[in-house]
């Protein structure tokens, strides 16, 4: 019989399996993954690397890798994934926080709100940062979706903003009443014929709605623009999250929805990533 690996010993072989499996970054997960498994903070990874792995440790990390080297994210099998400083927990129920996300985040802290409405809201992770960074606010988080409403509602009950997040199931604005001096979405962009490009990570194991319009990957930016002007105080802000070739689509159905101060706001790759715009008034 064998005797046991080390940490080492068994993070250099899952190095090996992720990136024979085409993982972007094998080092990188076989580190997460090992110390998702021995239940310890990644950091502390290089402490028990001399150290024999215990049975049960190795078979959870074995599961694990395999999994991975099916290109099952590493979020999903963490469980959670950093946004903007916190964790959230995610599943395949809900978009991945990703960090591009936060040029939204920046934009729209860089200004006052009261009242703000998520559409879309996912795992909630911008609902939810919005509300921590600004302990004045209250919010909506709208989704289609029932599992991504129990998703953000854990979410912000995890990091505390719960009595100021209201969530409810709703078709965009079908189901939503009153007025905000905030929007914020991050609808699905990818164009149909562009989906086969993702890779296996998102295309297979995040929400295909989310991802897609089934359309021309503009569908939701004409529903939001038609209707954002009913639910904008005078003065309110939108701030959408786009693919980074659609700012000149949407900021022109922003402008014949007649809302003014339309800009594009880069990421920090410098590629277009939000539209934003102002309701007159």
């Amino acid at each position: 019989m064998m005797g046991l690996q080390t940490a080492a010993q068994a993070m250099v072989a899952a190095t090996a399996r992720l990136r024979a499996a085409g993982v972007d970054d094998p080092a990188r997960d076989a580190r997460l993954l090992l110390a998702h498994a021995a239940r310890i903070e990644a950091s502390r990874v290089t402490l028990i690397a001399p150290e024999e792995l215990q049975p049960e440790i190795a078979e959870r990390y074995d599961q694990l890798v395999s999994l991975r080297a099916i290109r099952v994210p590493v979020s999903h099998l963490l469980g959670e994934r950093e946004f903007y400083g916190r964790r959230f927990r995610v599943s395949s129920d809900v978009l991945d926080p990703r960090p591009e996300t936060e040029t939204l985040i920046e934009a729209a802290l860089s200004e006052p709100f009261d009242h703000v409405l998520d559409l879309g809201v996912g795992s909630g992770c911008i609902l939810v940062t919005l509300l921590a960074e600004r302990t004045s606010a209250s919010g909506l988080g709208v989704d289609l979706s029932e599992a991504a409403c129990l998703q953000a509602s854990a979410n912000a009950v995890l990091h505390k903003v719960q009595g100021r997040a209201e969530i409810a199931q709703s078709n965009w604005f079908e189901d939503i009443e009153g007025q905000f001096d905030l929007i914020v979405s991050n609808p699905p962009y990818i164009c149909v014929s562009e989906m086969e490009d993702l890779s296996p990570e998102v295309r297979e194991h995040e929400p295909r709605m989310a991802l897609t319009d089934e359309g021309d990957g503009l569908g939701a930016y004409r529903q939001i623009a038609a209707s954002a002007p009913d639910y904008l105080l005078p003065g309110g802000r939108i701030l959408v999250e786009i693919g980074p070739t659609q700012a000149n689509l949407v900021s022109a159905l922003f402008d014949a929805a007649g809302l003014a101060d339309i800009r594009v706001i880069p990421d920090l790759d410098g590629r277009d990533r939000v539209v934003g715009a102002k309701m007159p008034g």
